[in-house]
């Protein structure tokens, strides 16, 4: 299967200070692929490169096949890609519909037949679906926040912390619709603190470590490496 989005040696940062550098990496359509690493390590950073939120000193970002590396984030999100970023990912004061109208903005013709399918998708939301969004706990927040990145049908999500601050019953929760969103074919690359948990519903993973990357396997493979378990997952060995 052909790469949907590939970085080559990628640098980038912030002012004329690299925070990641050489980074080549890949991913595929319907696949999942977990960024780990501690703090400082550049993984937000390289998402927000991606994603064209900050400079690029070197190297190239391909999406589909078409270089993207001097494109604005606007311009990103109608090829087909979209971001959810850790923190002010919804509109608090607006209601759910509201803020799922606002992240379809470039289908104003499709708009009710979108959140239709996304309230399908969570219809937990669509119970609610007039209520102000300050009201829902952090688990239907994440939802919601996902939800509006689907609303002009993207080929891939870029995830900063999808399960930052939740329960660990709606940690699953949220993790098991990632993956249901996946199998709709959406490419998804994620960064998560909860990496044990994000690398057994992942099929690869990436280990950055001081701005580079430190390792790269399949997920199943990073779990059961014990100096990756030791170092960043906080396992301990046998």
């Amino acid at each position: 299967m052909s790469n949907i989005l590939e970085t080559k040696e990628l640098s980038s940062g912030y002012g004329d200070i690299a925070i990641i550098d050489n980074i080549s990496m890949y991913l595929e359509p319907s696949e999942i692929v977990t960024i780990i690493g501690p703090n400082g390590a550049g993984k937000s950073t390289l998402l927000k490169a991606i994603f064209g939120m900050l400079p690029i000193f070197n190297g190239e970002v391909e999406f589909q096949g078409e270089t993207i590396t001097r494109k604005n984030p606007s311009e990103i999100v109608a090829l087909g890609a979209s971001f959810v970023p850790q923190t002010d990912n919804i509109f608090p004061s607006l209601s759910i519909k509201e803020n799922l109208e606002i992240g379809g903005y470039q289908r104003i013709n499709e708009l009710d037949e979108q959140i239709k399918k996304m309230f399908t998708l969570f219809p937990e939301l669509a119970k609610k679906s007039n209520e102000k969004a300050s009201n829902l706990s952090g688990g239907q927040r994440q939802s919601l926040a996902l939800a509006r990145a689907l609303m002009l049908d993207p080929k891939i999500l870029l995830l900063d912390e999808p399960s930052a601050a939740l329960s660990p019953v709606m940690r699953i929760f949220i993790f098991d619709k990632i993956k249901e969103i996946a199998s709709l074919g959406v490419g998804i690359l994620m960064i998560e603190q909860n990496a044990e948990e994000a690398l057994k519903e992942s099929d690869r993973g990436y280990v950055l470590a001081g701005g580079t990357i430190a390792f790269h396997d399949t997920a199943e493979a990073i779990l059961a490496n014990p100096e990756v378990g030791q170092l960043f997952l906080g396992l301990q060995k046998e």
